[in-house]
């Protein structure tokens, strides 16, 4: 299974995933938190979030963008950026 997308300020984005224990994604620019059940990265097309069990990094390079999971994923999914706090309470409360 392969995924590809291009942005307008384009970093090549790729994701190739071997059956459920091997994923590859081109693209990467940082990690910005990891355990045995999340990573969640931020790639040239916005945050991808990968869940599942027992997920290891096998390769990271952010030089080349490129990092390799392995084990058993359950989903993969793009989030939406979280909006900075800040401002008034009645601006975060109707913003």
């Amino acid at each position: 299974m392969a995924y590809e997308t291009s942005a307008m300020n384009a970093t090549y984005h790729h994701l190739e995933m071997d059956g459920r224990e091997k994923l590859t994604v081109a693209g990467v620019e940082d990690v910005e938190r990891f355990d045995e059940s999340c990573i969640v990265m931020t790639t040239s097309a916005g945050e991808l979030v990968v869940t599942g069990e027992q997920l290891h990094i096998g390769k990271l390079s952010l030089d080349g963008g490129e990092l390799h999971v392995d084990g058993r994923i359950d989903s993969i999914s793009y989030e939406e950026p979280t909006r900075e706090r800040g401002g008034s309470l009645l601006s975060r409360l109707f913003g």
